[in-house]
């Protein structure tokens, strides 16, 4: 989960997919076996994520920052708070990726704002689309319960709805929301 929101950066996740595959035939998904690696081989297993080299040196970064703070046993006992300004200290870990790690691996309660989230709330005139990330982050979560599954469900829906019909150029006849839809209805 936590090398997904590494390789899902800049990416489509079929090609995310496909490099997470090449890594599980190598024997690859576990910490240790991963951290041995070279960035030249990681680089060339992952190379369908897209900026290979550069997602290399990310998951060596975070692999070493995972490793020498105890892995999940000892991170998962932090605070959210504290997990998440550690995780944002990790080399090419931003907000978004802090968030998918924090809500689907360990299980905590925030809400993922990526472009999916914010296509779909501007097009239900729920934001303006130039909101702060922790701004839009916020009004999700002060108006949803605190629970990682709603969170993590809603954003993987949002995600889904995304790719079906919500796109940059939007389906909007094929879409299910379209009966409540600002931009169909305006």
């Amino acid at each position: 989960m936590m090398l997904g929101a590494i390789l899902i950066q800049h990416t489509a996740w079929p090609n995310a997919s496909r490099a997470i595959e090449k890594l599980r035939d190598a024997g690859l998904l576990a910490p240790e076996p991963l951290h041995r690696t070279t960035l030249d081989r990681l680089g060339n297993l992952i190379r369908s994520a897209g900026v290979y080299k550069v997602k290399a040196q990310r998951i060596q970064a975070f692999l070493s920052w995972y490793r020498s703070n105890g892995e999940l046993r000892s991170l998962g006992a932090l605070s959210t708070v504290e997990l998440r300004r550690a995780l944002l200290s990790v080399n090419g870990i931003g907000p978004e990726t802090a968030d998918n790690i924090l809500v689907y691996a360990f299980e905590r309660p925030v809400f993922v704002v990526d472009a999916y989230s914010r296509q779909l709330f501007r097009r239900y005139n729920l934001a303006n689309g130039d909101e702060k990330y922790s701004q839009l982050q916020a009004a999700v979560e002060s108006a949803l319960p605190r629970d990682a599954v709603i969170l993590g469900e809603l954003h993987a829906l949002i995600v889904e709805h995304g790719k079906q019909a919500c796109r940059r150029k939007p389906l909007c006849e094929e879409c299910r929301l379209r009966t409540t839809c600002a931009r169909v209805l305006n």
